[in-house]
């Protein structure tokens, strides 16, 4: 038996796989070469530019920075799972319309990590969102329009949950 190989099973996006692959396989290489999910980008494979940042069981991680092994049995969510097809979430609808995008190289590694961090703040201040954005690199929008994106998230989130925005200053 070659060592170097191994069989992992994992569930990305809700849909189970089972492959073998080798020891050194990077979850980027993993997620893009293996299962074909080429929305996970990526940049400079050193873990700085959060192009390639995935959720693995509900939190933002680096793909290049883990080896597909380590995700053996876990949950992987790529920036193709977090709507349903053919829809975009309210996150991404507001990146659209506040042009929190241009290239879109580094938009899919944004999302997954926002997606993450609004889940545990419902109300976060601008401070705490740049804070957050601070993993992630972007060379074309100057970061205004993803602020604006993710702020009006939270305001509308609010507005529909009716919440007091109060909570939120």
């Amino acid at each position: 038996m070659d060592h170097h190989v191994h069989t992992i099973e994992v569930t990305i996006n809700g849909k189970k796989y089972r492959e073998t692959v080798e020891s050194r396989l990077l979850l980027s290489d993993f997620l893009r070469e293996i299962c074909g999910l080429t929305g996970t980008h990526v940049g400079c494979e050193h873990g700085v530019c959060g192009a390639c940042t995935v959720q693995v069981n509900g939190s933002a991680v680096r793909s290049c920075l883990l080896f597909a092994v380590q995700t053996d049995g876990q949950e992987i969510k790529t920036v193709e799972g977090l709507a349903e097809p053919g829809s975009l979430t309210p996150l991404q609808q507001n990146f659209s319309e506040c042009h929190g995008l241009q290239c879109g190289f580094c938009t899919a590694g944004i999302l997954m990590s926002t997606d993450d961090f609004l889940r545990q703040h419902a109300c976060p201040s601008t401070k705490e969102i740049k804070e957050m954005l601070s993993g992630h690199l972007c060379r074309c929008t100057g970061y205004d329009g993803i602020v604006k994106a993710i702020e009006k998230t939270v305001k509308e989130k609010n507005v529909a949950e009716d919440k007091e925005m109060k909570l939120c200053t």
